[in-house]
């Protein structure tokens, strides 16, 4: 695995990548339509963005810091993908943001040496991680693999040790089968990994578990391979209230 390090660049660029128009096309093996972007522009570096096979959450890494929650929101249901959304409406920016990403810097960094069975990536003040659903489930099932377990039990306890985040949990599926069928999958793996985590000591209280069936692909579903991408539950890491607090008095460095 890799660490990979998403920086925030300025809102400006971010509107004028939404900006973008939209499309709706079928998805295969439902009555649903999927929303996908595409850029207007002969801009490269939009061009580059608007690619299908880009993650969303790189996407939005291109987002202004200073935003905030309001423009988070905004951005997160433009993408279809609430964790963009978290992540921007999380940020604070400025010197406290600095602060923040880099104590976000150490934890991914220990995150990423610890857990195999994962992708880290850091997208402003907040890490995303990524687990195939396929390392944490057997097919069709929302009980916690050996495997699974213990890279959940790393995430634990890099959550004890860091405190002062909330941590959102996401299970997405690709679309084979009933979407209520999956949205009921999605919602049982996120919190197999939120229950397993307030097991092992993590507050409950940070945890928060959501499923979302088929609605955010990050990748296309009418190949094997994008519905793999597709199965997965995701973690973003966010600073709360009191980190962003602290970081803004000088009660802590880093």
């Amino acid at each position: 695995m890799k660490l990979r390090n998403l920086s925030l660049s300025t809102l400006l660029a971010a509107t004028v990548l939404f900006s973008s128009c939209q499309t709706t096309a079928p998805v295969a093996g439902s009555g649903n339509t999927e929303t996908t972007t595409q850029a207007k522009t002969a801009d490269p570096a939009e061009q580059e963005a608007a690619k299908p096979g880009m993650k969303k959450t790189t996407k939005g890494g291109l987002i202004g810091a200073g935003g905030g929650a309001v423009i988070g929101g905004l951005i997160g249901n433009r993408l279809g993908n609430t964790a963009a959304g978290a992540i921007v409406g999380a940020a604070v920016g400025g010197a406290t943001g600095a602060i923040i990403g880099r104590r976000m810097d150490k934890q991914a960094e220990e995150l990423e040496k610890s857990m195999e069975g994962a992708k880290v990536e850091r997208v402003g003040e907040a890490i995303r991680v990524n687990f195939d659903s396929g390392i944490l489930f057997p097919v069709n099932s929302a009980e916690l693999s050996a495997a699974a377990k213990r890279d959940v039990e790393k995430l634990a306890t890099t959550l004890k040790d860091y405190d002062g985040t909330n941590v959102i949990i996401e299970g997405h599926t690709d679309n084979t089968g009933s979407y209520e069928l999956n949205q009921k999958l999605s919602e049982r793996r996120a919190e197999a990994v939120a229950a397993y985590a307030r097991s092992l000591g993590v507050e409950g209280s940070r945890l928060q578990a959501k499923g979302y069936s088929y609605d955010q692909p990050i990748a296309d579903n009418s190949t094997a391979q994008g519905r793999q991408e597709n199965r997965r539950v995701e973690i973003i890491i966010v600073a709360n209230e009191e980190l962003k607090q602290a970081a803004e008095s000088g009660e802590i460095k880093e």
